[in-house]
């Protein structure tokens, strides 16, 4: 067909005659990510058709819980769907944008872009860049089934885009708590260090509204020396609690005390971002000195990892204590660059897989709990190189372990599916937790979560196909995968 045949040469109307001309359509092909096999297909359009619908439970996430609280209009197209996405200005960055040229805030306060519209424009002159990735999938997503629109985003539709999504976010149908129940969300979970006050949660609590928003318990700012401000945290802690936080039962009644009221708070999880997978077994007077050093001076490279160790056995002991699931995220080289973390703070983009070990790593903490059906540990990895070689024979064994879903770099079609045929044929299924979406931008939560009951029903399909399972087994499967696992795991 001639490139002119393809294009779509109606004009799209908007408020006043409004017109593009030669513009490309944006279309959701319905049977996107399935397989191209025709039988295949066939299977596992039968098994989305009955999970598509399911509601969504979103464990694990960074989304900000004052949306909810206030339920206040987004400002923006901008401020929604660019500012607060690290997948979005991470790559324009590694194309030589500026940060502040897409208006994402200074660590000191200095100037960046403040006109959103002039935001859009450059993220659509540049929506190219994100050809084949998870981002572009998204964010089509988003465009054709929350916001209507059917032309595809370019510079030349640039403020079409975004007079529409304004004009829509200024409506009651778009609140945050209006898109969380249009989007069938049963549970959202966020994320919050130990010191926060929840004061949020609280608010949505009291509101009287129905939509369930928990919080999370990541006590990396009071567990890891190499974090910033570190002794100051253990100092705040020590006011939150009245506990005497330099010293070693102190620091860890106070911790309890913290996780006490999280769990009044709705918790049903904690979450640990360190930088290894690496947990030690210390005696308590090893601990102890081990605690005076690292809170009373710079701790050394070593003293901070045997540390950062410690404390996730001490976590899991606190976790078989109280029931919060137990949550890891190792192997991120955090705030690589050092130029964004100084100018623009943590959780900019700048992270990077690193190789991580789990089968030595983790022996001191399994040797003590790794049987405890009292606990459980849910191991994510950026390291995919272990899914067959650890991961999913740690998981196959240890009653303690789950495997959470691909994460973060592999939170993609190809990474979803690298993990299902590198961890099922040791770990089953039944080891791991369904999907989680991880994310700050709050309308790629049904996006993440349909791309993922597309792969999965597609591997199901595979299987059946093959003659390796029967199909009402992969219904059975596809509702686990999609809604009874996660739901079971972290005990919502």
């Amino acid at each position: 067909m001639p490139v002119a045949d393809s294009l779509l040469l109606r004009p799209i109307r908007f408020r006043s005659d409004f017109e593009f001309q030669m513009t490309q359509p944006l279309r959701l092909n319905p049977d996107r990510l399935l397989p191209a096999d025709p039988d295949t297909r066939a299977v596992a359009r039968r098994l989305y058709a009955e999970i598509k619908a399911l509601p969504i439970i979103s464990p694990h996430g960074h989304t900000d819980p004052s949306w909810f609280a206030g339920n206040a209009t987004f400002a923006n197209p901008a401020e929604l769907l660019i500012t607060p996405d690290h997948y979005v200005f991470r790559m324009l960055y590694s194309q030589g944008m500026a940060m502040e040229d897409l208006g994402v805030p200074r660590a000191d306060g200095g100037a960046v872009e403040t006109d959103p519209r002039k935001i859009w424009r450059r993220f659509a002159e540049n929506y190219h860049l994100f050809r084949g990735t998870p981002s572009r999938m998204w964010h089509d997503w988003v465009y054709a089934e929350v916001f209507g629109l059917d032309v595809r985003l370019s510079a030349e539709t640039a403020d079409h885009y975004y007079d529409v999504i304004d004009v829509a976010l200024q409506t009651e149908a778009f609140r945050p708590r209006a898109l969380f129940d249009r989007y069938n969300i049963e549970v959202l979970t966020t994320t919050e260090s130990p010191l926060d006050t929840l004061e949020h949660h609280k608010a949505i609590n009291a509101s009287g509204w129905k939509g369930r928003v928990l919080t999370a318990y990541r006590p990396d700012p009071v567990l890891d020396p190499d974090y910033e401000g570190f002794r100051d945290n253990l100092k705040v802690l020590a006011e939150q609690t009245g506990r005497d936080t330099l010293s070693w039962d102190g620091y860890l009644q106070a911790l309890r005390d913290r996780r006490a009221f999280f769990i009044e708070m709705g918790a049903t999880s904690t979450d640990h971002g360190h930088p290894t997978a690496f947990t030690a077994d210390l005696s308590k007077s090893d601990a102890e000195a081990l605690f005076k050093r690292v809170s009373t001076a710079p701790a050394s490279a070593a003293d901070a990892e045997l540390f950062r160790g410690q404390m996730l056995t001490e976590m899991a002991a606190m976790s078989v204590e109280d029931g919060l699931v137990m949550q890891l995220h190792p192997g991120s080289f955090r705030n690589h660059s050092a130029t964004v973390f100084n100018r623009f703070g943590r959780d900019k983009g700048c992270d990077i897989p690193t190789q991580t070990d789990y089968v030595r790593a983790l022996k001191p903490l399994l040797d003590r709990f790794g049987s405890d059906t009292r606990l459980t540990l849910i191991l994510f990895t950026l390291d995919e190189t272990s899914y067959s070689r650890e991961l999913a024979p740690l998981a196959g064994h240890y009653p303690a372990l789950k495997l959470g879903p691909s994460w973060w770099f592999h939170d993609s079609p190809e990474g979803m599916r690298r993990f299902r045929e590198q961890a099922t044929e040791t770990a089953g299924f039944y080891n791991t937790v369904g999907f989680n979406d991880d994310t700050r931008a709050f309308l790629s939560i049904p996006a993440r979560h349909d791309v993922a009951r597309r792969m999965d029903c597609g591997f199901l399909a595979k299987l059946v196909v093959e003659h390796r399972m029967e199909e009402d087994e992969a219904h059975e499967l596809a509702h686990a995968l999609t809604y009874g696992l996660v739901k079971a795991a972290y005990k919502l």
